[in-house]
């Protein structure tokens, strides 16, 4: 099931970051010229320097990218041109006696690495004290124009597109008839279009969120009404409400006119950093303290690797891509693949478990006691725990 009968054949990949881009990076960050900024170690108006200069120290003096990009390097990764959009991929196969295909599919200003916690525990549960039935072989694309999917240089490509770059992905090049989605943010768009698609594709689909299709496709949101929330769900209407304040202003400026500040982003390092760490704070679970959630160096891995790749512009354009896609799903259709929701209480997105019951085969719906936008990162033992039990009775 899992052979390659096709031209197209990927590349093994490994990253190797030249000395060159390092040494520039660390010159760009020795001469930052700080803005003023006062009263703001609330964040109220962005991140603050307050925040950033302690880390750009941090990042100067202790942060080893070599460390981070050998960790990444101890899993096999490959390369594929696909309808001519390049494709970078983390693959690791199952240790049990039927390991389930899974794709998971990570969002904007995410990376593959942020499901890294959830590699092990899902391909090799007898490692980790679990069943060795439950083990998946885990397909970790990067989303086309972020990170290592570079350079992308066609345009037209948004969720719609990438639906059908994964589908080939899966079918074409890794040889499975079928398999099984897991996405969050835009990974959880790209997973359902799958869904709503090609259902006889999927084992099962796994999402944070259930959106229904809206008339206007690509970005366009679907109405959600107060009265749809069930008792268990009050205050979700609101939180979702204010979760959609905490994107407004990414989401005009990325389908609007991403490139004026992909212009400022990609030759500026703290800049870089401080448009993708104010969404690390202002999506996740802080409950416990923004450190306890990400730690100084799996903010700065994240904003290396689209440092590194030069890819801030090509992500932001993946809205601008979405919004213009008019391949809109109609309003109404129904997803007859088996469906999972894992709602998390911090996410900015809160949706109706009603929408999902009227119009998919709903067949589990988890409310997590913890855990935000960023749930592989943040609480990846939660979500391992969930797919596991959502994929056991499917095949």
């Amino acid at each position: 099931m899992t052979v390659n009968d096709t031209d197209l054949a990927p590349e093994p990949f490994r990253i190797s970051v030249d000395d060159a881009v390092i040494d520039d990076l660390r010159a760009r960050l020795l001469a930052t010229r700080w803005s003023d900024d006062w009263d703001n170690d609330d964040w109220r108006y962005g991140t603050p320097v307050s925040f950033l200069k302690p880390l750009v120290q941090y990042w100067l003096d202790e942060y080893d990218w070599r460390s981070h990009e050998a960790a990444m390097n101890a899993f096999e990764q490959f390369r594929v041109d696909i309808d001519g959009v390049p494709v970078h991929f983390l693959r690791v196969r199952g240790q049990g006696p039927s390991p389930r295909p899974l794709l998971l599919t990570h969002g904007w200003p995410w990376t593959f690495w942020d499901f890294a916690q959830m590699i092990g525990p899902l391909s090799n549960p007898a490692a980790y004290g679990a069943d060795a039935a439950d083990s998946f072989d885990l397909v970790i694309p990067s989303l086309p124009g972020f990170g290592f999917s570079s350079p992308l240089s066609r345009p037209g490509v948004g969720v719609a597109a990438t639906a059908d770059l994964w589908r080939k992905l899966m079918r074409d090049v890794l040889g499975y008839s079928r398999y099984g989605v897991m996405g969050a943010d835009f990974g959880a768009v790209v997973s359902q279009r799958i869904a709503h698609e090609h259902p006889e594709d999927l084992i099962g689909a796994h999402l944070s969120r259930y959106r229904r299709p809206a008339a206007a496709g690509g970005l366009g949101a679907s109405v959600v009404l107060p009265e749809e929330y069930a008792p268990d769900e009050a205050g979700d209407f609101e939180r979702d409400a204010a979760g959609a304040k905490l994107s407004a202003s990414h989401l005009s400026v990325h389908s609007a006119d991403p490139q004026s500040l992909a212009n400022a982003l990609n030759d500026s390092p703290v800049g870089l950093a401080s448009w993708i760490i104010e969404r690390r704070y202002n999506w996740s679970d802080r409950r416990a303290g923004f450190e306890s959630v990400f730690s100084r160096d799996d903010l700065i891995t994240t904003v290396m690797i689209y440092w590194v790749t030069q890819t801030i512009g090509s992500s932001m354009r993946y809205y601008y891509e979405t919004a213009r896609e008019n391949r809109p799903i109609a309003p109404g259709t129904r997803i007859d693949a088996p469906l999972a929701i894992g709602v998390l209480p911090a996410d900015v997105n809160a949706l109706p478990r009603l929408h999902a019951q009227q119009d998919t085969d709903l067949r589990q719906w988890t409310r997590f006691a913890r855990g935000g936008h960023f749930g592989p990162a943040e609480v990846p033992e939660l979500l391992v725990d969930d797919l596991r039990a959502f994929f056991r009775p499917l095949r």
